[in-house]
């Protein structure tokens, strides 16, 4: 039985864990389950989307596999110490301990990215950085840590690719193979601005702009300067 933990927080990005939840739930003996504070429901950063979560971090202290999806709401989950504290006490122990997108964000918050290589969603590599970490903007899955055991992904759609990686060392090429076929994850956009390397500078200025509707709202922001300030504070004070 692999237990796979997917945490969940109020305004998370909804395909950074559905897109995974689809491949890791197809693995051999999967024991999936939505961890939170307690179990019950958790809002998404659409403020429409619902999910149920099934467990709480109590009931959760051994879990194979661990992965933070990201969203707004990443920055109070970053400061959310039993969450930082459960991760500290699980993250060790687990086989792989994973994040898309800014859930990086919260790994690095709990100290489990200290010194190490890890990608985020490319709005948030100057936030990840402030951590001590080696941000990365032109890989789409890092992994890092001894045995290469922490796995990050860029943003939201790298999930797939994440959890398909996942999936191709836990249970072998072929069942990796067959779960891609299963969901049919054959991308092939007609469009190319999918990385910003490749985007133009006004859609690079059109996606900032898109993002921030949810950045700006107070209590995001309240949340997200106090992190900043505070890795930043932290930064200054250990070079003294």
């Amino acid at each position: 039985m692999t237990q796979i933990a997917i945490v969940l927080y109020p305004r998370f990005t909804a395909l950074d864990f559905v897109g995974p939840y689809e491949v890791l739930r197809m693995l051999p003996d999967a024991d999936v389950r939505f961890v939170a504070h307690e179990p019950g429901p958790v809002v998404a950063d659409s403020g429409v989307l619902v999910v149920g979560a099934t467990h709480s971090f109590d009931e959760t202290p051994s879990p194979d596999l661990i992965l933070i999806p990201g969203g707004p709401g990443c920055f109070g989950a970053a400061k959310d110490e039993k969450l930082r504290e459960w991760l500290r006490t699980v993250g060790p122990a687990a086989q792989w301990t994973t994040s898309v997108c800014t859930g990086s964000v919260v790994l690095a918050a709990a100290g489990l990215l200290d010194g190490l290589r890890a990608t985020t969603h490319w709005s948030s590599l100057t936030a990840l950085s402030l951590y001590g970490v080696t941000a990365v903007s032109d890989e789409r899955v890092v992994r890092a840590g001894p045995d290469e055991r922490i796995v990050t992904a860029a943003g939201v759609s790298a999930g797939i690719d994440l959890a398909l990686w996942l999936a191709d060392q836990i249970a072998g090429t072929k069942k990796a193979e067959a779960i891609q076929l299963a969901i049919e994850y054959d991308p092939q956009p007609h469009l190319d601005s999918g990385h910003r390397s490749k985007a133009s500078v006004a859609t690079i200025t059109a996606s900032t702009v898109m993002l921030s509707r949810d950045l700006d709202k107070p209590e995001v922001l309240k949340l997200s300067t106090r992190l900043l300030w505070d890795r930043a504070l932290a930064t200054v004070r250990a070079r003294r």
